[in-house]
This record gives structure tokens, C-alpha cells and sequence, in this order.
């Protein structure tokens, strides 16, 4: 599981890093909001300390809720009913107060990632990943600036990675029905451009095209 680890103590930020690096997590590192949500289309879930420099942790989980639906695990010595409350209310998944052991954050991090594995749909193929239900899609760390019917033809794409789709089946995936080749055209070059290089939608000539990457 990639986890986001937002934490501005080092000490704390390090044993962390170790102990779920061993259980065979990947993990990436944040001491402020700027850069944590640099990182924020990578992970797959966040553990967020309440108390950071340049800000709060309730602050930063705002932006990360305007952005994303990714599963937040808060961490606080901040113990007070209250304080609790108000994170679930802003959009925490799961708040643990210090002290905690590791295998209480390990198994609460568990119970997460079913949620979301129940709860959500998730394309992916290479460096890309498509979220269907929130509209969203990515490569790499890179959120992509989709026009509806670019985003449709990724989706069709990634559903079938590697086979060859053929103009007709990506236009009735997409619009319903045949559609002027030229149209088809213009809205696979802009998702084209979107994706950058290297380009993974390949021209099979005479037949269709596939999302293919080596």
C-alpha cells in the first residue's frame, strides 16, 4: 500500500517510515502541507499528524477533501472528545491518539485500505490510474486535465490494456453510436496530449488503437 506519512517530527516521522517500510509498505514523507499534497495523487492513504508547522492538520485535511477521497488516518496527542469529533467531521476515515503501537496503526491502515477496495473502482495501467466514479484520472503523480469524452476514451482504453480496440467499438463506448472518424481523432489527440510522453496510445493501422506501455 503507498502511504503518505505527514508528520513533522523527525524521531516519530522515521520510526514510522521503518516500521511500515518492513511490513511492505511504500512510503512517502511530509513535514508540511505543501509538500504533502504535492505527493497527494500518489497515495493510496494518509496518516496525518494533527499538529504541523505552517498550518494544522485539520487545515490540511480541508484541501486534501477539496481534492481527493483518499482515506485519512489522523494521528494527535490531542486525546479531548472534541478534538476527535472535529476530525471525523472534516473528513477523517480514522483518528489514533499518542501513544499508539505500531500494530494498532498497522491493522487500523488494513481495515482501511478494505474499505476503499469495497467502496471504489480503480483503473490502472502502468503509471496511469483512473478513478470512474470521481472523475478523475492520473499518471504518475500528475492529475490529467480530461475533457469528458478524452476521459471516456482513457477509460475504454485502460479497461482493455494492451488489446486492440477498433474505431467503432471506442465510438459507441464513448458517444453511443458511429461518429465522424474526424471527431473520433480530435478528442484522442487531446487526451493524447494530455498523457505526454512516452505516449501509450498506440495506432494499429487499418484496425483501431491500444493503451500500450513497455
Amino acid at each position: 500500500m503507498r502511504v503518505l506519512l505527514v508528520e513533522d517530527d523527525p524521531g516519530v516521522r522515521e520510526a514510522l517510515e521503518l516500521g511500515l517500510a518492513l511490513e511492505g509498505h511504500e512510503v512517502r514523507s511530509a513535514s508540511r502541507p505543501k509538500e504533502a499534497l504535492a505527493h497527494l495523487p500518489w497515495a493510496e492513504v494518509v496518516v496525518l499528524d494533527v499538529l504541523l508547522p505552517e498550518g494544522d492538520g485539520f487545515s490540511l485535511l480541508k484541501e486534501i477533501r477539496a481534492r481527493s477521497e483518499v482515506p485519512v488516518l489522523m494521528l494527535t496527542a490531542l486525546d479531548a472528545v472534541e478534538w476527535r469529533v472535529k476530525g471525523l467531521r472534516e473528513g477523517a476515515d480514522d483518528y489514533l491518539v499518542k501513544p499508539y503501537s505500531l500494530q494498532e496503526l498497522l491493522a487500523r491502515l488494513e481495515a482501511l485500505r478494505r474499505r476503499v477496495r469495497r467502496g471504489e473502482e480503480v483503473l490502472a495501467y502502468g503509471d496511469l490510474r483512473l478513478y470512474p466514479r470521481r472523475m478523475e484520472a492520473y499518471r504518475g503523480e500528475r492529475r490529467l486535465a480530461l475533457g469528458p469524452k478524452a476521459f471516456l476514451l482513457l477509460k475504454a482504453l485502460l479497461e482493455a490494456p494492451e488489446e486492440v480496440l477498433s474505431k467503432e467499438a471506442l465510438m459507441l463506448r464513448v458517444w453511443g453510436e458511429p461518429v465522424e472518424p474526424a471527431t473520433l481523432e480530435v478528442h484522442l489527440s487531446a487526451l493524447r496530449k494530455a498523457l505526454g510522453e512516452p505516449n501509450p496510445i498506440q495506432t494499429v493501422r487499418g484496425y483501431g488503437y491500444r493503451l500500450f506501455l513497455p
